[in-house]
């Protein structure tokens, strides 16, 4: 029964996602345009999207039709029903056109993202939970969507993990553990963080942060 449930769930997800990012496909972005209007993304996500301050997520090698949606999601803000809401990111998005977001997008994504660090004395819990999830918690395994080596499913806009900083992931779990963060399809993400103990979720982000694409 759970497994039916999972399953119906993701694919739920899969063909909203899918929809969504169907829509926009006519807004072709450009890597060359993105690489010209990423000069205020640099800050904090690095010339190439490999961030190095462990706060602000590697946008490098991430798929294009998740960044567009990310975007698109903070354009819309914490009201909107799907938005997505950063205090830094605010002012950065709020003059973003839908084809500057697109060029963006394909600028990122046309980078190569860097390998991350993990914790050894934490990957042991976190390739568990990551593989293997945790049935006496109803926890799915995180690779069903996001892949044995945290590649993702671009088709599906799952997004990539593999390198991504540890404290970025950790914090983003929490945000869906706590409904800060709410602008995953079908609640997928949030239903599965609200039953996740502390412990796991630094093991698993740190598991994560080794993985290589």
């Amino acid at each position: 029964m759970k497994k039916t449930l999972i399953l119906a769930l993701t694919s739920l997800a899969f063909s909203t996602s899918a929809a969504v990012w169907a829509a926009d496909a006519a807004l072709k972005g450009d890597p060359a345009a993105g690489k010209t209007k990423s000069a205020t993304c640099a800050a904090c996500h690095g010339a190439d999207g490999n961030s190095i301050n462990p706060e602000w997520p590697k946008l490098a090698g991430q798929s294009e039709g998740y960044l567009f949606k990310q975007l698109q999601n903070f354009k819309a803000g914490k009201d909107a029903e799907g938005g997505r809401y950063n205090a830094t990111m605010a002012p950065m998005i709020d003059p973003l056109t839908e084809q500057d977001m697109a060029d963006l997008a394909a600028y990122f994504a046309s980078q190569t993202g860097t390998p991350g660090q993990a914790d050894q004395n934490q990957v042991t819990l976190g390739e568990q939970v990551y593989k293997g999830g945790n049935a006496s918690n109803g926890i799915p395994a995180c690779a069903a969507c996001h892949g044995p080596n945290g590649t993702g499913n671009p088709a599906a806009n799952f997004p990539s993990l593999a390198g991504q900083q540890v404290t970025y992931t950790k914090t983003q779990l929490n945000n869906f553990r706590t409904g800060v963060r709410a602008n995953d399809n079908g609640k997928m993400m949030r239903n599965i963080a609200v039953k996740m103990t502390d412990a796991e979720m630094n093991a698993v982000a740190e598991y994560i942060a080794g993985l290589q694409k």
